[in-house]
């Protein structure tokens, strides 16, 4: 099928104080938070006035996106649509088809497999659709953590941000690279068949930890830990949190920490809070110097090859994806009920 519109998918954020609670509300729909306690949850944001940072940063990657496909001579329509604040998902493609559009690719701002990352976006437009006569068709791009250009402006953007007196080949000197924790079982879940959201960031991790000993002669061990878990305490997530594994490399003698968060796309809230506020706070009372990294952001390299792979894929259109390809099936299975879908794109058809 070919295309004649992108929607690039975001997560969504408050814009304003007033906006907090009914934000939270959609992301904790069904769970039965009272808004007292979503108050409590909130003060991060409540904190920075109300504003999550995440909707203008995904502004400005749907602006580079838009300069970088024109670039390659692709002329059309490419919005941005939201899971938890406006512009919503079912809102955007309502306008879409009245603007005369059939055929959408879309796009999320997550590189990794998973139910949060991937397939709810799936189901975020499966569930826009359903009863929804709109005459179009939808599929969504697979992860893609081993796009050309995404490990490679993650080693960038961590030279270019180390601080001239720091030994990064030291033994004081620890490389840990963060992604968001999810249950246990979500993680077993991921991929059509299962591990591919630790397998992917091991991948990338150890792709920046070798492109660093090509740039610079070092070769570093490295760290894999988590950050932003929440539900009860009863579920197992992913650990270790960012935090306990400061400990314990404080404890094994570790002076300066190289943090560098591969889980996400941009500076928002959660990077912003678990990092930049709390894992420095942790790392202060422990007498360790730490040093977070950038994420990829707009950065032209990483920018340029998503880009790419866009236009290929709009310019080739894909097959049908049968059950044994990326994005598809029970792969990254909701754990909570079942929901329409529409089908996720197998990397290899673009390619």
């Amino acid at each position: 099928m070919k295309y004649d519109a992108v929607v690039l998918l975001g997560f969504g954020g408050p814009e304003g104080e007033d906006e907090v609670v009914p934000f939270l509300e959609r992301v904790t729909a069904g769970r039965g938070i009272p808004p007292e306690r979503l108050r409590e949850v909130g003060q991060h944001y409540f904190t920075l006035g109300g504003v999550s940072p995440i909707n203008a940063q995904n502004r400005e990657l749907l602006a580079a996106l838009r300069n970088a496909l024109a670039e390659r001579g692709v002329e059309l329509d490419v919005e941005l649509a939201n899971r938890n604040s406006p512009p919503f998902v079912p809102d955007v493609l309502a306008e879409l088809a009245a603007r005369g559009h059939r055929r959408v690719l879309a796009v999320a701002t997550a590189a990794y497999p998973g139910y949060s990352s991937c397939r709810q976006y799936r189901e975020d437009l499966g569930l826009a659709l359903a009863g929804a006569d709109l005459g179009l068709e939808v599929r969504k791009l697979g992860p893609f953590h081993d796009l050309e250009g995404f490990a490679g402006t993650i080693t960038e953007l961590l030279l270019g941000s180390l601080p001239a007196d720091l030994d990064l080949a030291g033994d004081s000197t620890r490389l840990v690279f963060t992604t968001h924790s999810i249950p246990d079982s979500a993680a077993h879940a991921a991929g059509p068949s299962g591990d591919a959201y630790l397998a992917q960031h091991r991948w990338v991790a150890a792709r920046v930890a070798e492109d660093i000993e090509a740039r610079t002669g070092i070769a570093k061990p490295w760290d894999l830990v988590f950050q932003s878990r929440s539900g009860p305490p009863s579920v197992p997530w992913l650990e270790p949190d960012v935090n306990d594994a400061l400990r314990d490399v404080s404890a094994a003698g570790t002076t300066d920490v190289v943090l560098v968060p591969i889980g996400f796309l941009s500076d928002h809230m959660e990077v912003i809070w678990d990092l930049d506020n709390q894992a420095m706070e942790t790392a202060a009372e422990l007498g360790v110097r730490l040093v977070r990294t950038p994420t990829v952001g707009t950065a032209p390299a990483f920018v340029g090859a998503l880009a790419g792979l866009i236009a290929t894929e709009l310019a080739t259109g894909s097959p049908e994806p049968g059950p044994g390809e990326y994005c598809y099936g029970g792969c990254c299975a909701n754990p909570r009920r079942e929901a329409p879908t529409v089908p996720g794109l197998s990397r290899d058809a673009v390619r």
